[in-house]
């Protein structure tokens, strides 16, 4: 497990004790990066890793990034690497995730298992951690977003499958919940120096380098949600983008489903056209942004999948 973590003194002790109460055997092999920390994290840490010795083998890297490194890819590439120096790598497998994510017992597992099953690459999906109180305009956002993204899922299950990522699955790949063979990672060249985005641009990374992505529903962790997070454009941006839109009561605008359709119609096309993955993601990234012209709370779910997938009531 490689966790990146600045100024976590409160989170992480929920998430090293959620770690030492996965159901796997023997002992739980840790490698946390803190990074341009101003409170008592290391010492928190210190104090847990003794509470839990023999179960978690803990590894703390404590560093100081310059201004212009002190952001999230600098951090989890740390964590990452140090990870990578405890596992053999032909058979080695690294599971990242946030230092403010309580995963369930069986997150260890589930990540192994879909490894074991042909994965290289397991995206874990994002829930809202139910021990925290969720105000009700995001719990509420929240769940339309949820019922959006099983649509676009259904869209693209149905137009372009992927043979190794079948229905039913989640679209989750951040750092929250991200588990990669060490082989893959090193033949992706690890986590790029972003200062947001580096999850996504690893996942990316490590397709190129031939790695299967799958997002199976069994793996999954809680996130906070909480409106002050660390990482920019991070989960607590998009908490505090909907509490402010349901504060304010703004409506969230989202592209309507019809938009979905064109764009896996347009990659199975191209896909069987070049037969590349870094040209398709290449050519993705060049298309123009969908529009957001449907109101999320306004899209008709009924016949999602179908052709009129997107009319709004």
């Amino acid at each position: 497990m490689c966790v990146p973590a600045r100024n976590e003194e409160e989170r992480l002790p929920r998430l090293l004790r959620a770690l030492a109460e996965q159901d796997v055997e023997g002992s739980v092999p840790v490698a946390i990066c803190i990074n341009n920390t101003t409170d008592a994290s290391t010492e928190v840490v210190a104090a847990v890793g003794e509470r839990y010795r023999g179960r978690l083998l803990l590894s703390v890297d404590v560093m100081e990034f310059p201004p212009d490194l002190a952001h999230a890819g600098s951090a989890r590439a740390s964590a990452l690497a140090a990870g990578g120096k405890r596992v053999v790598p032909a058979d080695g497998v690294l599971i990242t995730t946030d230092a403010d994510a309580r995963p369930p017992a069986n997150w260890v597992s589930a990540n192994l298992a879909a490894i074991a099953a042909g994965a290289d690459i397991v995206g874990g999906r994002l829930v809202l951690d139910e021990g925290e109180r969720i105000p009700p305009g995001i719990a509420a956002s929240r769940e339309l977003w949820d019922r959006y993204w099983i649509a676009v899922r259904a869209i693209e299950d149905e137009i372009d499958p992927c043979p190794w990522d079948p229905p039913p699955r989640h679209g989750d790949h951040t750092g929250g919940s991200l588990a990669i063979t060490c082989e893959i990672y090193r033949r992706s060249g690890g986590v790029p120096l972003m200062a947001s985005g580096e999850d996504r641009a690893l996942v990316e990374a490590a397709i190129v380098a031939g790695g299967r992505l799958v997002h199976p529903l069994d793996v999954w962790t809680r996130v906070s949600a909480r409106l002050d997070g660390r990482a920019t454009h991070g989960m607590a941006e998009t908490m505090r983008r909907m509490s402010d839109a349901a504060s304010g009561g703004a409506a969230e605008m989202v592209p309507a489903l019809r938009h979905w359709r064109e764009r896996a119609k347009w990659r199975r096309e191209t896909r069987q056209a070049i037969c590349s993955a870094s040209r398709l993601i290449a050519a993705e990234h060049a298309l123009p942004p969908m529009p957001h012209d449907a109101v999320l709370a306004e899209i008709d779910w009924v016949g999602a999948s179908g052709s009129d997938a997107g009319t709004i009531r």
